[in-house]
C-alpha cells in the first residue's frame, strides 16, 4: 500500500470532528431520516460484520432495490474501506483509487463500480459475484461505506482512478427480493487482532555544563492497526528528565504538565506502524548519583495492547567529572523537573564519532542513546537516529497541544471535494 504524505497532530476533542464532518463525507449519515421518503434507489440493510481473521475474505452482502415507480437505466455502486481492508480484486466495470489521509479523513480505498443495466421498479437486485474485500494483516477496527446512485459519483480529486481487470460483474434479480431504506450504509468491520504501543528510552552522557540531544521514541509495532477516531482509547508520552538536568529546547509536541513532558501523538504511528520520536536538548547541570529519567505511555489500559512490559523505558544519565565542562552557557530550567526553554546550551562543535556513549572530538562531549539510535549531541558525537519519524507538519506556522486535557489543533492542508451525495 503506498505511503501517504500527509501528518498530522490530533487530539481526542479534535478527532471527534470525525464523527460530525469525517464520518459524514466518508458515506456514514443515514440517507432516510424522520418522515423523509425513502430514496428512489436503496440499499437492503447491511449488518456489522465482526469476528473477521486477519488475511482472510469479508463478507459483504449488497442488495439493490428501486423504490420508484419508473425504471432505471443506470446505477452506480461506490465502496469506501479504511486502511485495514483491501479491495485485491476489482471488476473491468469499476474503478479504483487509494487516497491518504488528510483533513479529519483516515486513509483509505475507494471503488466505484458502473452497472449499465436497467433496474425495474419494486425489484431487488445483488451482484451476481460479491464484491472482492479482504481483511489484511493490519486490520482490527474498520469501517465499509456502500452507496448507490443513479449518476457517477465523482472520485477523490487527491488521487487517480485505476480501472480494474477483473471480469466484468453485473446486476441479477434476487429470488429474495427486499426492501431498501437508505442509499448508503456505514458497516463496522471488527477483525480478531492486537497492536502493541512501545516506547524506549535513551542513555545519555556528558560533563557538567555540557548540552546534549536527548530523543524517546513511541512506535505501534502492531500487528494491528488503531484509527484514532471517537470511543477509542486514547494515550500520550509522558517524559520525566533526569535529576541534575534541565531543558534547554524541548519537542514541538511535547508541552510541560507538572514534573513530566507530556508528548502528543500523531495518528501516524498508531494508524501506520511507524515511529514517532520526540526531541529534547537538555542542559547537565550538575552530577546527581543515581539520576534516572522514564518515559512511559499516560494511558496504559488500552484493551488492544496486551503485552505492557514495553510501556515504559528509563532514562539514563552517566556525568563524568565533577566540574562544569564546555563553553558555559544558562540552564533552561530547575534540577530533574520539567525546566523552562530558556538558556543557551553549553559544549563544543567538534567533529563527529562513531560509537555511542563515547567521544572522538576535542572537547565537551556527549551523546544520547536508546531505542531510535544515537542522537547528535552538542557536543562532538554521531547520530544514527531515524530522522524519517519525527513528523513534522508541513506548511503549518504552528500548532499547539495540550494533552491530558486532550485538546490539540487540527492543520488543515487542503479540503477534498466531496460528492453532491454526501460520501467520498
Amino acid at each position: 500500500m503506498p505511503t501517504p504524505p500527509y501528518r498530522r497532530r490530533v487530539s481526542r476533542s479534535a478527532v471527534a470532528t470525525l464523527g460530525a464532518a469525517g464520518l459524514v463525507a466518508l458515506g456514514a449519515a443515514p440517507a432516510a431520516v424522520g418522515d423523509e421518503a425513502p430514496p428512489s434507489l436503496a440499499l437492503g440493510d447491511i449488518k456489522p460484520i465482526t469476528g473477521v481473521k486477519p488475511g482472510s475474505p469479508v463478507d459483504l452482502p449488497v442488495t439493490v432495490v428501486n423504490n420508484g415507480t419508473t425504471t432505471v437505466d443506470k446505477v452506480w455502486i461506490k465502496y469506501t474501506a479504511t486502511r485495514g481492508l483491501a479491495f485485491p480484486e476489482v471488476p473491468s466495470n469499476c474503478v479504483k483509487q487509494y487516497v491518504g489521509a488528510y483533513d479529519e479523513m483516515p486513509e483509505r480505498w475507494i471503488a466505484i463500480c458502473a452497472f449499465d443495466q436497467a433496474v425495474k421498479p419494486g425489484v431487488a437486485y445483488k451482484p451476481q459475484k460479491p464484491f472482492a474485500v479482504k481483511a489484511e494483516k493490519h486490520a482490527f477496527d474498520d469501517e465499509m461505506w456502500v452507496g448507490v446512485t443513479d449518476y457517477e459519483p465523482s472520485p477523490d480529486e487527491n488521487s487517480t482512478p485505476v480501472p480494474g481487470t477483473a471480469p466484468e460483474i453485473e446486476l441479477i434479480e434476487s429470488p429474495a427480493g427486499g426492501t431498501g431504506s437508505a442509499d448508503r450504509f456505514r458497516v463496522p468491520v471488527t477483525s480478531v487482532n492486537t497492536a502493541d504501543y512501545e516506547v524506549t528510552g535513551a542513555a545519555l552522557r556528558g560533563k557538567p555544563g555540557d548540552t546534549v540531544t536527548m530523543k524517546v521514541t513511541f512506535t505501534n509495532t502492531g500487528p494491528g492497526w488503531v484509527w484514532s477516531k471517537p470511543g477509542t482509547p486514547w494515550t500520550s508520552v509522558l517524559v520525566t528528565l533526569p535529576a541534575g538536568t534541565s531543558v534547554v529546547k524541548p519537542d514541538f509536541y511535547c508541552k510541560v504538565k507538572g514534573k513530566v513532558y507530556d508528548c502528543g501523538l500523531t495518528t501516524r504511528p498508531q494508524e501506520h506502524l511507524e515511529t514517532a520520536t520526540f526531541t529534547f536538548k537538555l542542559k547537565i547541570d550538575k552530577k546527581v548519583a543515581g539520576a534516572k529519567g522514564s518515559v512511559a505511555l499516560s494511558n496504559r489500559k488500552l484493551p488492544f495492547d496486551p503485552d505492557k512490559s514495553n510501556d515504559t523505558a528509563p532514562i539514563t544519565l552517566e556525568v563524568t567529572g565533577g566540574e562544569p565542562g564546555g563553553t558555559g552557557g544558562t540552564a533552561g530550567g530547575s534540577d530533574g523537573g520539567s525546566g523552562s526553554t530558556g538558556g543557551s546550551s553549553g559544549g563544543s562543535t567538534g567533529s563527529t564519532g562513531g560509537s555511542s556513549g563515547g567521544s572522538t572530538g576535542s572537547t565537551g562531549g556527549s551523546s544520547s542513546t536508546g531505542g531510535a539510535g544515537t542522537a547528535t549531541t552538542g557536543g562532538n558525537l554521531a547520530a544514527t537516529g531515524s530522522s524519517s519519524a519525527t513528523l513534522p507538519i508541513a506548511g503549518a506556522a504552528a500548532a499547539a497541544v495540550v494533552m491530558g486535557a486532550g485538546t490539540v489543533l487540527v492543520v488543515r492542508r487542503r479540503r477534498a471535494r466531496h460528492d453532491s451525495d454526501g460520501f467520498s
